[in-house]
C-alpha cells in the first residue's frame, strides 16, 4: 500500500505532496511518482525517439532530474504533470538532436509510430501485450482529435515546436494554439487517464 494512499491519485495534490516529499529528500515519494506516471512519459519518449533502448535510458534521466530539480518546480506556472512533461518532451528532442536524427516529415504516420509486434522471443509475453494494448489506446486517442489538434500536438510534443512556432508554421493566431492544445490535452488525459 503506498505511504500516501490517501489522496486521490488522478488529483493534481497528490502530485503536488510527492513532489514536496521529494524536496525533503524522499526517496519513497520518487518511486511513487515513478510507478504513477512512468507509463505516459514513457510514451511520450518512445512516441519521438522510437526506440525502446533510448527511450527507456531518457526516461530514467528524466526522473534524475526531477529528483535533482524539484525545488525548481514552480506550481504557480502549471501543474506538476504539465511541468514533468516538460522536461520529458525537452529530454527526449535533445536527445533526438544529439543522436543526428533528421527533423520527421509532416505526416506522422502513427501506426508505423509504434511497433505492434515483438521482434524478440525472449521478452515476457504478457509485458508484450500490455504494452501493445497501451500503445493501441494512445494511438486510438490521438485518433479521435479533430485533425487541427492533431496536428498541434504532434508538432509540438513529437517534432519540438514551440507554441510561438506552432503559430508560424500554420499561420493561425498563438492565442487558437493554445486553446486547441489544452482542448486536446484535456480530451487525451480524460481518454488515457486509467493508464497515468
Amino acid at each position: 500500500m503506498p505511504q500516501y494512499s490517501s489522496i486521490n491519485k488522478l488529483d493534481t495534490s497528490y502530485d503536488q505532496l510527492l513532489l514536496k516529499k521529494m524536496s525533503e529528500r524522499d526517496s519513497s515519494a520518487l518511486s511513487e511518482l515513478y510507478d504513477l506516471h512512468s507509463k505516459y512519459f514513457y510514451t511520450i519518449i518512445y512516441y519521438i525517439l522510437r526506440d525502446e533502448a533510448e527511450a527507456e535510458d531518457v526516461l530514467q534521466e528524466v526522473f534524475l532530474q526531477i529528483w535533482e530539480k524539484v525545488d525548481s518546480y514552480d506550481e504557480s506556472l502549471g501543474n506538476p504533470l504539465a511541468w514533468i512533461t516538460r522536461i520529458t518532451r525537452n529530454k527526449a528532442i535533445d536527445r533526438l538532436r544529439s543522436k543526428g536524427f533528421k527533423k520527421r516529415s509532416n505526416e506522422i504516420d502513427l501506426e508505423r509510430v509504434f511497433n505492434f509486434s515483438s521482434d524478440s522471443a525472449s521478452e515476457n509475453p504478457e509485458k508484450v501485450t500490455t504494452t501493445n494494448q497501451e500503445q493501441a489506446e494512445i494511438v486510438q486517442a490521438l485518433r479521435t482529435l479533430n485533425q487541427n489538434q492533431r496536428d498541434l500536438i504532434e508538432f509540438a510534443y513529437f517534432q519540438g515546436y514551440s507554441q510561438s512556432e506552432l503559430a508560424e508554421h500554420f499561420k493561425i493566431p498563438l492565442g487558437t494554439v493554445k486553446t486547441r492544445m489544452r482542448t486536446a490535452m484535456l480530451s487525451l488525459r480524460d481518454r488515457l487517464k486509467h493508464l497515468l
